[in-house]
């Protein structure tokens, strides 16, 4: 039961840290369908969700790494990884996001 709220824990504190930093930032990317990403060998842990972003249509996998930073992928409506931005922090995911949306 522990690593479960552990897991909501992580994704809740990611969802605080976007919405801190740019308050519409979700809801300009079309974000819906949020699940949290269970602990693993390479990840602590994380937050996935849906996009419908200008460009990046498909989702978005914003993984806690445990030397305590972000690998954020973006997936496409094939399922396939199309970008990978790995080393950033909580202060970077909305300009990282952005960037990638063509903003």
């Amino acid at each position: 039961m522990e690593t479960k709220s552990r897991t909501m824990q992580i994704a809740h504190t990611i969802l605080e840290q976007i919405n801190y930093a740019d308050r519409s930032a979700l809801m300009a990317w079309g974000a819906k369908s949020f699940s949290a990403i269970s602990e693993s060998k390479e990840f602590e842990g994380g937050l996935s969700f849906q996009v419908n972003g200008l460009k990046h249509k498909g989702w978005v996998k914003i993984c806690l790494r445990w030397v305590d930073d972000y690998t954020i992928i973006f997936i496409n409506k094939n399922r396939e990884v199309v970008k990978t931005f790995e080393g950033a922090y909580c202060d970077m995911l909305v300009p990282v996001i952005d960037w990638i949306e063509g903003k």
